[in-house]
């Protein structure tokens, strides 16, 4: 049995996002929550004026982003990594996006839930 993860994506470029997501679905990650996000140095660039400065050194972030959040099987990670970095490009790029996961502890209420 697999251990399970939370595994975080920020999505940098909101225009993959119906895309990755229908990769999910063919990696079978049965459930995802998305959330609208902005990153830090987007605020502090915009909202505190001795940051502004900030802006001009953003080349290539944008404004807004998606943030998505799923339980998988931590065998999972990889495919799913694989997969993002063929619609999205390479992680390690600049602009690209973020993925993380943390363990999952205790989970109820997942589809599938016998697998845990």
């Amino acid at each position: 049995m697999s251990r399970l993860k939370l595994l975080f994506i920020v999505l940098n470029q909101e225009e993959h996002l119906d895309e990755l997501l229908e990769a999910f679905v063919e990696l079978d990650v049965r459930g995802a929550t998305v959330i609208d996000s902005v990153g830090m140095g987007q605020i502090i660039s915009h909202d505190i004026p001795v940051f502004g400065g900030l802006r001009s050194l953003m080349t290539g972030s944008r404004p807004y982003n998606k943030t998505i959040f799923t339980v998988v099987e931590e065998d999972k990670i990889q495919e799913i990594v694989k997969v993002y970095e063929q619609i999205c490009g390479s992680i390690d790029e600049p602009g690209t996006g973020l993925i993380f996961t943390i363990p999952v502890d205790f989970a109820r209420g997942l589809p599938g839930e016998a697998l845990l």
